[in-house]
């Protein structure tokens, strides 16, 4: 019987050795970066591109890249490590250039010190941090990996948020259909920043984010709706996890609304992306970048004009050619 159609699968070996000796000791955040390196190999990557594929941060890339280094099977070439640590890439299993600190907190995503697995254990007496765990995990359905458990022990021991607090941001993250613990940690240290110290504050945000939403839907032209999934997820980032207040989103609506003459979220979600970008806390930091903007269209607008007045000017006088001609013309009649 003749096949109607064949299927290519195109797939990555992975070494017995591998799974036999290694993989069953290793974490699975470790693993994964590992098979996500043999994939790519022998290409450049990026300690970027792994995070954003995996859901980590660099550093949890960079621990990883440094246990396999350790256990021989990333090899660390010492003449190239300056170099590959400048330019963050990871050139396949045989070289992984990469250089890891050895202290025990390192900056991740140039926000939070990361807690090493000591200091997490160092908080197994406290009763509230072990009951925050065992009920965080319960309401996102998993049982913690280390790095999930150094997240929550900084915002619980480092910036000092109770574990009432957090049970609570992971109820509202949970809910919000947000089980990411990237997401969790990006609300939690927005909520620190915000001051909020109870479950009160937290929850009067949280219900003051439906009239955010109304705010929103009102400035659009949109209010015989709720809005959409999308919209709303859109809608709660530029308020929890950018921070936004009312008052800047509804301008980045309102420039929308000039410039598309329709209502469009995904538009005032690059310009609110762009403010974040640029540091934009407050209406006058719009202000200022506009400006900024503007002289930098000045100065492109001038070195046009000035390629333009690199050509030879001639000192002909051309009205007096034309007035020459006219009158040449009425002599001739």
């Amino acid at each position: 019987m003749e096949a109607v159609c064949s299927l290519r699968i195109e797939g990555t070996i992975v070494a017995n050795e591998f799974i036999d000796r290694y993989m069953a000791s290793a974490s699975g955040e470790y693993v994964k970066v590992y098979l996500y390196l043999l994939r790519h190999q022998p290409n450049p990557i990026e300690i970027g591109q792994i995070a954003d594929a995996l859901d980590y941060t660099e550093a949890d890339v960079k621990r990883a890249i440094a246990y396999w280094e350790k256990n021989g099977l990333l090899l660390k070439k010492p003449e190239e490590s300056e170099k590959a640590a400048r330019s963050k890439e990871v050139s396949g299993l045989t070289e992984a250039t990469l250089e890891v600190s050895g202290s025990k907190t390192q900056e991740v995503s140039g926000r939070r010190p990361m807690y090493s697995q000591e200091q997490v254990n160092r908080l197994a007496d406290d009763e509230d941090f072990t009951q925050l765990l065992y009920i965080a995990q319960k309401y996102m359905n998993k049982v913690f990996t280390p790095r999930e458990c150094e997240v929550f022990a900084y915002l619980y021991d480092g910036l000092g948020m109770t574990a009432e607090l957090l049970e609570y941001l992971v109820e509202f993250c949970v809910q919000g259909g947000h089980t990411s613990i990237r997401y969790i940690e990006t609300v939690g240290i927005n909520w620190h920043e915000r001051g909020f110290a109870t479950v009160e504050e937290a929850r009067a945000f949280a219900s003051g984010f439906t009239k955010d939403s109304f705010a929103i839907m009102r400035c659009f032209g949109l209010t015989d709706r709720k809005p959409g999934e999308a919209e709303k997820k859109m809608i709660e980032k530029w308020f929890s996890v950018y921070g936004f207040s009312r008052e800047l989103v509804l301008e980045a609506c309102n420039r929308t609304m000039e410039a598309t003459h329709s209502p469009s979220f995904r538009y005032a979600d690059k310009i609110l992306a762009e403010w974040k970008k640029g540091g934009v806390k407050t209406v006058r930091d719009v202000v200022l970048l506009d400006e900024k903007h503007r002289g930098k269209k000045t100065v492109r607008a001038v070195k046009k004009a000035n390629q333009f007045h690199n050509f030879e000017q001639r000192d002909t006088d051309y009205d007096s050619l034309v007035l020459d001609q006219v009158k040449s013309w009425i002599n001739q009649s």
